[in-house]
């Protein structure tokens, strides 16, 4: 397979990458013939995912406008994926151009061509990096030089913990981040999940072509989810299906039903 000239030489274009098939599903163009056949026979078990994948996206923006609200102009975007139109910094800065935002994600597409987009904004920078090694994370230059951890910021988790299973303590890394930030922090998260016996056969499908071809996904209820933001307090309407975290249009509540795979919530450190 040729590789793309905007390709790291390092990464291995037959394996699929979270980041990439992401992309796939968002209508993005830096992934490789091996991310867009997953994409799609996932899509073909599920024809809904993209309509998922879309809602957490738009969660993320509703979040970003309400951490503004709250003061806070300091974001820590873990996992973070490839770039697309409506970004954290976008957002941000579009309320207060002196926002700072860091992006971390393990992929190097993602990286790659994130810094090649953000080349010249000062205010935010990219890095490489495993959000599980949070000690890593925080003490990288890239965090140091955008984010004063003695002053609120925000920690976003957007369609990530559930690539994070039971045994790799998803607890113990929040917890890390957490015990780092300063009084009046925020946490982030939207994540994939159905309560007990309501998963239906497409998803079930969908997740064994997933966690075969790309990376095992864990699914967590809303119990499980609401037990992620130990030390945080949670804002309202506390954790809720992902459109229906503070909907700002019809559209937010389009595939609001009670079946939702997933769930979403905000929590603020006290």
């Amino acid at each position: 397979m040729e590789r793309p000239s905007w390709a790291p030489g390092d990464i291995d274009l037959e394996w699929p990458s979270v980041a990439r098939v992401y992309d796939c599903w968002l209508g993005g163009a830096h992934n490789f013939a091996a991310d867009r056949a997953a994409a799609q026979r996932i899509l073909e078990a599920m024809p809904g995912v993209r309509g998922v994948v879309l809602n957490h996206r738009a969660f993320l923006h509703r979040a970003v406008r309400y951490l503004l609200g709250q003061g806070v102009r300091q974001f820590l975007d873990l996992g973070s994926g490839i770039p697309t139109v409506g970004n954290v910094h976008e957002i941000a800065q579009s309320a207060d151009a002196g926002a700072r935002v860091v992006y971390v994600d393990i992929d190097p597409v993602a990286v790659a061509h994130s810094r090649s987009l953000l080349n010249g904004n000062g205010r935010v920078s990219v890095l490489q990096a495993d959000i599980r090694d949070f000690g890593g994370v925080l003490t990288a230059p890239e965090v140091g030089e955008q984010l004063d951890l003695d002053e609120p910021v925000a920690v976003l988790m957007i369609a990530l913990l559930h690539f994070v299973p039971d045994d790799e303590d998803p607890w113990g890394v929040i917890g890390g981040y957490r015990d780092r930030l300063a009084p009046g922090s925020f946490l982030a998260v939207s994540h994939a999940g159905y309560e007990d016996d309501e998963e239906p056969a497409a998803s079930r499908e969908a997740r064994k072509i997933y966690d075969s071809s790309v990376t095992s996904v864990t699914l967590r209820d809303k119990a499980q989810l609401t037990g992620l933001f130990e030390g945080f307090s949670l804002v309202e309407p506390g954790v809720v299906r992902v459109p229906e975290w503070r909907p700002e249009s019809p559209d937010d509540l389009e595939e609001a039903g009670r079946r939702f795979p997933g769930f979403a919530a905000i929590g603020r450190k006290v």
